[in-house]
């Protein structure tokens, strides 16, 4: 595959807060690394500042080790099980709100597994030896300020209390004062940190989306920054949902979000490297009609089959047949976190078509494909 990226740049990367959520994020770096995408500089809160750390130690292996073995426990002081259960639903509501107010009367949980887990997997040293910038963004209550960090610019023992700071959940976590001052998660002033970054120069900037709550904060003088954006298309759970298969799951889809957006993947539920040329797939479609008119064929059952698929009036002909070849594989459950080539995902549907029973039914749009 080819790159739509130009890969001869340097890239700012901005990482939002989110919790939880923060394991795509670092799928989506694996993507960027395996690509050969040349990292600047770094703007991260919450989360974001978490694996923004992780990101300038340009160590993925720690940094998957981190996700693929997070849980609740390791966060916060709670019970995994019991944790699991809430998720599950299986405490019943009233319980689980009188569970959060007894939390919220004591102060918040307590993050001491938080602050340990960023000693175990952080080394400041390397961060600050490396040649990347790194912009950790928190706020101070105590100011009513907020902080935008060079993290370039601080001794290295600060670091780790910094990151904490960053990634206070208010009001969740309970808080303790960082030399004497009270902080609280970067993201509820400013949960997308794109404005460290042009305020500084960069005019080249990948965003690794996971809208976790929080203000997005306007940005001004834009007019000659290049923004890219990798963001997810499947619910990524709750903030404080530390599930590690969630989490795994989360990464997976983050290194394939990102790969559609440095190859100009198409599609979108699947990922399919589908050329430009808008003749062919007038002829694809062309060769899905049944015995009959062809003209009655494009002009109205490509019409009716592209309303069925709730596709934007100006439709092109590519739209249309991607959306019925990814309508076609999600109904036979095809596997989605692959890369197909056109003519591989059209050989799959055809494939897994022609083992099912003779009396099961699909759309008329998906036995064309027979």
């Amino acid at each position: 595959m080819k790159a739509k990226l130009d890969l001869s740049k340097e890239y700012g990367i901005v990482l939002e807060g989110g919790g939880a959520r923060g394991a795509y994020q670092i799928g989506a770096w694996k993507a960027l690394k395996e690509a050969g995408v040349k990292i600047k500089g770094i703007a991260g809160t919450s989360v974001g500042a978490l694996n923004g750390a992780l990101m300038c130690m340009d160590d993925y292996e720690n940094a998957e080790k981190v996700w693929k073995d997070i849980s609740y426990s390791k966060v916060m002081d709670v019970d995994d099980a019991r944790m699991e259960q809430l998720f599950q639903g299986a405490i019943p509501l009233g319980e689980a709100f009188e569970s959060l107010f007894q939390i919220m009367k004591e102060g918040g949980v307590d993050v001491t597994p938080l602050r340990n887990l960023i000693r175990q997997y952080v080394d400041a040293e390397k961060i600050q030896a490396s040649p990347m910038e790194f912009y950790v963004l928190t706020f101070c209550v105590d100011e009513m300020k907020e902080l935008d960090v060079d993290v370039h610019q601080i001794s290295p023992e600060e670091l780790p209390d910094l990151l904490l700071a960053s990634a206070y959940i208010f009001p969740l976590f309970k808080n303790e004062k960082l030399k004497g001052k009270t902080f609280i998660d970067g993201g509820v002033i400013n949960n997308v940190p794109l404005g460290s970054l042009v305020n500084r120069g960069y005019r080249d900037i990948i965003m690794l989306r996971i809208y976790g709550p929080g203000r997005e904060k306007r940005v001004k003088n834009l007019e000659d920054v290049h923004i890219w954006s990798v963001e997810p298309r499947i619910s990524l759970g709750n903030i404080i949902d530390f599930n590690p298969k969630k989490s795994r799951r989360n990464m997976v889809a983050g290194y394939y979000d990102a790969m559609r957006m440095v190859y100009g993947l198409k599609g979108s539920i699947y990922y399919i490297d589908a050329p430009e040329d808008e003749l062919l797939y007038l002829n694809r479609l062309a060769r899905l009609n049944p015995e009959g008119s062809l003209r009655k064929f494009l002009e109205s059952r490509l019409s009716q089959t592209a309303h069925e698929l709730k596709l934007p009036s100006g439709w092109t002909y590519q739209e249309l047949y991607l959306a019925m070849l990814e309508a076609a594989a999600r109904i036979l459950e095809l596997k989605k976190y692959r890369i197909y080539t056109l003519e591989e995902l059209e050989a799959a549907v055809k494939t897994r078509q022609g083992d099912l029973p003779e009396d099961e039914k699909l759309p008329q749009f998906a036995e064309l494909f027979k």
